[in-house]
């Protein structure tokens, strides 16, 4: 691509990988959504390059013609990225190690589309499974994994366990493999309630892209260093009803993988599906192959661990301590649980 304009860069620590993200701006929203920076000097296993077309124009032409021939560029040009996210026309140039994206707001492309893929290919690369999952640990190491639908009390089942002596692990993805969780260090949403006020205001918290939330490094909410892996020892699915009974009680492992092979599986979850292809090069072989190595994973993941379903009031100070007094306990997955009321 040539020398291109960069007046900011971050290099961000995701754990297992490290990213350099670059801009011609001077100041990028998009770096709010990481939390933690590499050591200087660290080689990045992936490089972005962000390039604001308000601020130094090119021609678009010239552009389209660089531009990827994938289905995931295609889409960019027409200003759909990921899913619900829609902007600006923007242009996709991938280079191996490296991409390149031309357009304007383009924050609006880096957390919801390229930390994804570029999760996801290192995943597939190196044996791991990337899943949406928020999670914890306890002081034993032993990991609980939060898995449910949009709107389904995740962020809240999190922050209570976190603020109730658990120690934080991850918010929105995880990377798993042998049956240990790897962290993905990322801000936090936090919603302007009178808890967080001081912090909101006292910190000039960046806005969520989508929503009247915040974004905020988890050193600022929760006591302690978060955790960078544990072993996985519980699965829950939060789906909070007031509407329906309340309770916390086991299921099956095949009920767990059904649910996570929908809601918590990166490919199908982030409509990956086509980029993962386009990461093979189009080889039949190796994707169906990658496929079928996260599908085994997803089962060995289940049925390792104690799968839960919750329903539960994390506000309530008494449900969510005998939750987490379940959760905490030892016992292998075939163990019978507690019983924990609403």
């Amino acid at each position: 691509m040539g020398a291109l304009p960069v007046r900011s860069s971050r290099l961000v620590d995701l754990n297992l990988l490290t990213v350099r993200i670059s801009s011609n701006l001077e100041h990028f929203d998009a770096y709010a959504y990481f939390s933690r920076d590499a050591p200087a000097g660290t080689a990045p296993d992936h490089e972005l390059v962000c390039v604001d077309l308000d601020r130094d124009p090119y021609d678009t032409e010239v552009l389209r013609a660089l531009s990827d021939r994938t289905l995931r560029a295609k889409r960019f040009r027409s200003g759909y990225y990921l899913n619900h996210i829609f902007g600006d026309p923007a242009y996709l140039v991938t280079e191996p190690g490296r991409s390149y994206v031309f357009g304007r707001r383009l924050e609006r492309t880096v957390w919801p589309y390229f930390v994804k893929r570029i999760l996801t290919d290192f995943a597939v690369d190196h044996g791991y499974l990337h899943l949406k999952a928020g999670g914890f640990t306890f002081d034993d190491g032993g990991a609980t994994l939060l898995v449910g639908p949009n709107a389904g009390g995740k962020t809240v089942f999190l922050t209570q366990a976190c603020l109730d002596g658990a120690r934080f692990l991850t918010n929105t993805h995880v990377l798993v493999r042998d049956g240990e969780a790897h962290a993905v260090p990322s801000a936090v949403r936090v919603r302007r309630a009178p808890q967080f006020e001081e912090l909101i205001d006292g910190h000039g918290l960046t806005p969520h892209l989508e929503s009247g939330d915040f974004v905020a490094a988890p050193e600022l909410l929760f006591p302690g260093e978060p955790a960078d892996r544990g072993l996985v020892r519980n699965i829950v699915i939060t789906d909070f009803s007031p509407e329906r009974p309340r309770g916390f009680e086991r299921i099956t492992a095949e009920q767990a993988g059904l649910f996570l092979g929908l809601f918590a599986d990166g490919v199908v979850n982030y409509g990956l599906k086509d980029d993962l292809l386009a990461h093979h090069g189009g080889d039949l072989d190796a994707f169906t192959g990658s496929l079928a190595a996260m599908r085994d994973q997803l089962t060995a993941l289940v049925e390792g661990a104690r799968c839960y379903r919750a329903n539960a009031d994390m506000l309530d100070a008494s449900v969510r301590g005998a939750v987490l007094a379940e959760l905490a306990s030892g016992g292998g997955p075939h163990t019978a649980a507690n019983p924990v009321g609403p």
